[in-house]
């Protein structure tokens, strides 16, 4: 095996943004994504998309919309600048569990889990979560087909069984591709 296989990548969870440098000493302005904003700097190293290392936080303080950063690596304010808009990641182990009795979860954990109508079909497993600006989405991978999205609501998801790695799913047919809507006795597919 090469090791390429996406479920042997490190689960990561967005945290912050670079939102460019502050001041003239190499500073990095961050945004941070996290409840308490702070704790964005508590997960160790902030990491891109791939899992590289993109700093290593030493010390913060706080900014309007944020806050200037002093990392290990010593980059120039040019260097920030071109970074700009990047999001950094923190590895999901580094994150504390989410309070599912609260209703939490990481998005991140998602990724792999069975998706089920109410109803009992099987409309596929979870590929991937993004967020547009609009709110979360999941994008479905039917056993056949295309992907399709579904937007994670408390209404379109009811439930979610984490031991059980299962989302149970009450979507309209209108959410769903041909192949998985309902057929009524006449053959024709409910809209």
């Amino acid at each position: 095996m090469s090791g390429d296989n996406a479920s042997d990548k490190p689960k990561l969870i967005a945290v912050a943004q670079i939102a460019g440098a502050f001041g003239v000493k190499g500073e990095a302005r961050v945004r941070s994504f996290t409840a308490n904003p702070e704790d964005c700097f508590a997960y160790g190293p902030l990491l891109d998309e791939s899992g590289a290392v993109v700093m290593t936080p030493v010390k913060h303080r706080p900014l309007n919309e944020g806050f200037g950063v002093t990392t290990q690596e010593k980059h120039q304010r040019e260097h920030w600048e071109a970074l700009r808009g990047t999001l950094l990641h923190a590895a999901r182990e580094a994150m504390p569990e989410a309070d599912q009795e609260e209703g939490e979860i990481y998005v991140a954990d998602l990724i792999g889990m069975s998706v089920v109508h109410v109803d009992g079909r099987a409309l596929g497993t979870v590929k991937a979560a993004h967020d547009f600006g609009a709110g979360d989405l999941i994008e479905v991978q039917p056993e056949t087909g295309p992907t399709f999205l579904l937007p994670f609501t408390e209404e379109l998801f009811p439930e979610i069984d984490v031991a059980a790695r299962v989302l149970k799913a009450d979507p309209d047919d209108s959410y769903l591709p041909d192949t998985l809507q309902r057929q009524s006795s006449d053959g024709l597919t409910n809209v």
